[in-house]
């Protein structure tokens, strides 16, 4: 079992704020979860072959091909604001 001080942790390490409630529940839940990957651990996979994906999947690339693009005017048309060439948007990174 996790002690509410393990679980306050994951919660700051989260940047959660919990009350004593949200505290209790998440704790429940966390064991739970715990529980679970502990029954999962004694599944015996010593026979089965590590893979990447669970389906054989392959890569389908097309190969790179000059297409023409849509209209500047038309992708702008929408745009809440412009300057004619490019969108703009509020600043939200600081200046160095």
């Amino acid at each position: 079992m996790l002690s509410p001080e393990d679980v306050q942790k994951v919660a700051t390490l989260a940047r959660l704020k919990l009350s004593t409630e949200e505290l209790q529940q998440v704790s429940r839940q966390l064991d739970g979860i715990l529980d679970y990957v502990a029954v999962l651990n004694e599944v015996d996979v010593s026979n089965v072959e590590p893979m990447a994906h669970v389906a054989d999947v392959a890569n389908a690339f097309r190969e790179d091909e000059v297409r023409a693009s849509l209209p500047r005017e038309e992708s702008l048309s929408n745009a809440p604001k412009t300057d004619g060439k490019y969108f703009l948007v509020p600043q939200i990174l600081e200046t160095a």
